[in-house]
């Protein structure tokens, strides 16, 4: 592969290298296995090789094949394997290999760790040929997608008729929308898919969770299952023969639902479909914040506020998590903020006015802004006044677009704007907004939020609004409205005072699942318990 400019090697390559234990582990698992052929799609510098020589299986398996695609690392493999005639090192775009080979050669075990390489620093030629993989296979090829699953589809299609395939692979197999398509495929083309995933990193280099990936193909359907190891030293005891999978179903949703048991998912399943529920985006539109093109220039303190006179070119802003005290964002929550020196303001200047007829003080910022190149970024660069931030609406409420603990919806009573650091929402006519936030404190509607999300390295739980819309929220339908001040008064309280939140939940539990849906309480248990099981996954990993 080419250099493109400005772009590192390793981007372009996406290389890089599968630590020799991990190699080594995942080898181990089929030692026992009645393997004739392998394949190794991108071998780099030949560390499952060097793992199959290991466990001594070079002289039991007929066929080893591998695929590299950088020269003088093609070449010192070879040179490794001069003397294993059953080894045979191609120096050629795996693509291009996957074309010779198909529908003419099959493999027992296909093993390795794909290139991580973003479709931007793909050559024309791989991005034809990643496109024609996918869309072959009845898959949408995108901008978004990733070298490794286009390898992915390419290598199950090379699969003997009980082959099975072990691949290292971002963790983002589990959750982000442009392996949708991919995980449906996994489903519809092997009988068995085993994820294992490590609480530690395991590629000391980078900041990259992976997975474990193997996949069975055969005629029973058994399903799938996620194996959570701490670190490398669970393969020790690691028996892919035991049991433990579930059905898998053939959707296109994210594969983090099973980290719960069975019986949890089931659980999920009978919620979704019962009438007591309705999903968040039945409520409202739910979107992205205000996208500035630059929150630090457009997002400013009392000072600079009072400094260049920009009091009515400004609107109130609720910028960060850390803004929200509680579950009301009020006046004097802002007030707050901005006596403490926080961004608490956003720049709206008037898109009615010509520039000429602006105050100095205006335009003196915006110069300011112009002179520290402020203005040079794609979304400023591309606006016809780059100082006029488009899209600029009062939300009636927030959701956190990244959480730490817990989520946060917070209701807007002061007329703020947000950046796309939350979401905005604005409820449909006749919704009462306050009965859509006592509905969602509760354990149902945490957990949903937990699976709905997706986690990231820190702990970090993301939402996107499209999943914030599928959370349920039991109906609230009548109730009285001195109670639900009442209620909604504690919850902000233990909001805002940091309290324990499974307090704040209890109360939606207690008054809303129970005693006005008539949930059994141990439904609300289960619920508390998958929330909890999932936030500790993702926070074990901060």
């Amino acid at each position: 592969m080419k250099l493109k400019k400005d772009s590192t090697e390793q981007k372009l390559r996406g290389a890089y290298y599968t630590p020799q234990q991990l190699a080594t582990d995942m080898v181990r698992l089929f030692e026992t296995d009645d393997i004739k052929s392998v394949l190794e799609p991108s071998c780099g510098d030949g560390v499952f090789l060097d793992a199959l020589s290991e466990a001594r299986l070079l002289g039991k398996i007929h066929s080893i094949e591998a695929v590299e695609i950088e020269e003088d690392e093609a070449k010192k493999v070879r040179g490794r394997y001069d003397n294993a005639p059953q080894v045979r090192v191609f120096n050629e775009d795996f693509f291009d290999f996957y074309k010779e080979q198909l529908g003419k050669k099959t493999y027992d075990l296909v093993l390795g760790n794909p290139p991580y390489i973003r479709y931007q620093y793909l050559q024309e030629k791989q991005r034809e040929c990643q496109a024609q993989i996918l869309k072959s296979h009845g898959m949408k090829s995108n901008k978004l997608i990733n070298a490794w699953v286009a390898f992915m589809v390419a290598c199950i299609q090379l699969l003997s008729e009980k082959g099975k395939i072990a691949f290292v692979i971002p963790a983002e197999i589990l959750q982000v929308a442009y392996a949708e398509d991919l995980r449906l495929y996994l489903a519809d083309n092997l009988a068995k898919i085993t994820l294992i995933t490590f609480e530690q990193l395991v590629f000391p280099d980078i900041e990259q969770e992976v997975v474990v990936f193997i996949g069975e193909k055969g005629n029973e359907e058994k399903g799938i299952r996620i194996i959570e190891m701490k670190d490398l030293s669970g393969f020790d005891t690691l028996n892919l023969n035991s049991n433990g999978f579930q059905p898998m179903q053939h959707v296109r949703e994210k594969w983090t639902k099973y980290f719960i048991s069975k019986k949890e998912l089931d659980l999920i399943q009978k919620l979704k479909s019962d009438n007591r529920f309705s999903e968040f985006s039945d409520y409202g539109l739910i979107n992205i914040g205000i996208t500035t093109g630059n929150n630090g220039y457009f997002s400013i303190t009392e000072k600079k506020t009072k400094q260049y006179h920009l009091e009515e070119a400004t609107r109130p802003l609720i910028g960060r998590s850390s803004h929200a005290h509680g579950i009301y964002f009020t006046e004097q929550d802002w007030n707050h903020n901005k006596q403490v020196g926080k961004q608490a303001r956003l720049v709206c200047f008037p898109e009615n006015i010509s520039y000429e007829n602006y105050p100095q003080s205006y335009k003196d910022y915006i110069l300011e802004g112009e002179a520290n190149n402020e203005n040079v970024g794609y979304k400023c660069s591309i606006r016809d006044r780059w100082y006029i931030i488009p899209s600029v609406w009062v939300p009636d409420a927030f959701f956190l677009r990244r959480n730490n603990l817990y989520p946060k919806f917070v209701l807007n009573q002061c007329g703020a704007v947000s950046t796309d650091t939350m979401h905005r929402i604005k409820f449909n006519e006749g919704v009462d907004p306050e009965n859509i936030l006592l509905a969602y404190y509760n354990s149902v509607s945490f957990a949903f939020t937990e699976i709905c999300g997706r986690s990231y390295g820190g702990g970090v739980l993301e939402i996107l609004p499209t999943e914030v819309g599928k959370v349920l929220l039991p109906k609230i339908e009548k109730i009285d409205a001195d109670h639900r001040e009442k209620l909604l008064s504690e919850i902000d309280r233990i909001v805002r005072e940091d309290d324990d939140i499974e307090k704040a939940l209890d109360i939606g539990d207690k008054e809303v699942l129970v005693g006005m849906l008539g949930f059994d309480q141990e439904i609300c248990d289960q619920c508390r318990t998958i929330w909890k099981k999932m936030q500790r996954r993702r926070l074990g990993r901060g």
